[in-house]
């Protein structure tokens, strides 16, 4: 993956102690993983390096916005990232599964590939509900969604009325609830003995 060779650190040339890199992320390093939540962002990250004998150990810190696709009208939103996590480098002959936190290398690698560690930092701080700010969702979409939801609602209404006449499915079931909740709600609270409305069939 050529975009990752942005995100590495040359770590042999390094003295033991502390060394502080920058790096830029936008829409390539997305695009390198295939990213189908992601369309594009903007983020800085920040890697505080302290080298010993025995290991690395990476202090991370992103911070800086992606685009994604609003879960409330599907168009484009700027989500917010400020992430901070730490990855420890250790060195084996043999070889290791990163499980990341934890990153091998054998003693013949010479730098630290950053650009999954990257990635999946962003994709794990993105918020579970990804939305635009209250009155920022294009209101048109969210007229569209309503019009559909609304045909949807009716329709379900239609098989479930259809159902109960003939009596059968769970449908029918369905129905009959709705049907008693709503009698219920409208006796005020008054319980089994408060009387429907206008009657009762």
């Amino acid at each position: 993956m050529e975009v990752a060779q942005r995100y590495s650190i040359a770590w042999k040339g390094l003295k033991n102690g502390r060394h502080d890199f920058r790096f830029e992320v936008d829409k390539a390093l997305f695009e390198a993983f295939e990213s189908t939540e992601i369309k594009d962002g903007r983020c800085e990250v920040s890697v505080g390096v302290d080298r010993s004998e025995k290991q690395l150990t990476l202090d991370v810190g992103i911070t800086g916005h992606v685009v994604v696709e609003c879960d409330r009208c599907l168009e484009d939103c700027r989500v917010p990232i400020d992430f901070e996590g730490q990855l420890v480098v250790k060195f084996s002959d043999e070889v290791h599964e990163y499980d990341g936190e934890v990153m091998w290398m054998l003693p013949g690698e010479d730098r630290v590939e950053l650009a999954q560690y990257i990635y999946e930092s962003i994709v794990l701080s993105l918020p579970y509900q990804r939305v635009h700010p209250e009155g920022e969702c294009n209101p048109e979409m969210l007229e569209r969604f309503r019009i559909v939801s609304d045909r949807e609602f009716a329709s379900i209404e239609a098989a479930a009325e259809g159902a109960g006449e003939r009596g059968v499915g769970e449908w029918a079931k369905l129905a009959a609830l709705r049907e008693r909740m709503e009698a219920e709600g409208a006796d005020g609270g008054e319980g089994e003995g408060g009387e429907e409305p206008g009657g009762t069939k």
